[in-house]
């Protein structure tokens, strides 16, 4: 019961993560600070929800352990619809680790703003 207590209070934060990006991808004038927010928040959304995945294939009795693992999990037991999606957000959040370069900046604040991560 703990185990699902954990994984049930890692789900609130999670989607507590990605309402804060939401909500800053719903701003509509654009500008370097607004989208710096937007990467930051996407980057720990993006962690909290690969982490939340880990746990819970540990729960299942499965080990996932790389984001690219634990969504190729997440998609064989039906937890993510679009296996693609989620393996190109990771490459995204691959490129924030390069975002002092103003075109990797762009590119991934104009991914989140396309793919409409907004629930």
């Amino acid at each position: 019961m703990a185990h699902r207590q954990e994984i049930e209070n890692q789900f609130r934060k999670f989607e507590s993560a990605l309402k804060r990006l939401e909500e800053v991808l719903l701003i509509e004038n654009y500008n370097d600070i607004i989208r710096d927010s937007a990467i930051k928040r996407f980057e720990f959304t993006f962690e909290m929800l690969w982490k939340l995945i880990k746990r819970i294939s540990y729960f299942e009795g499965k080990f996932c352990n790389s984001p690219r693992q634990c969504f190729k999990f997440a998609f064989s037991i039906g937890l993510i619809e679009d296996e693609n999606l989620f393996l190109e957000i990771l490459e995204y959040r691959n490129l924030t680790v390069h975002t002092y370069y103003e075109l990797n900046a762009k590119q991934v604040y104009e991914f989140l703003k396309e793919k409409g991560l907004i629930a």
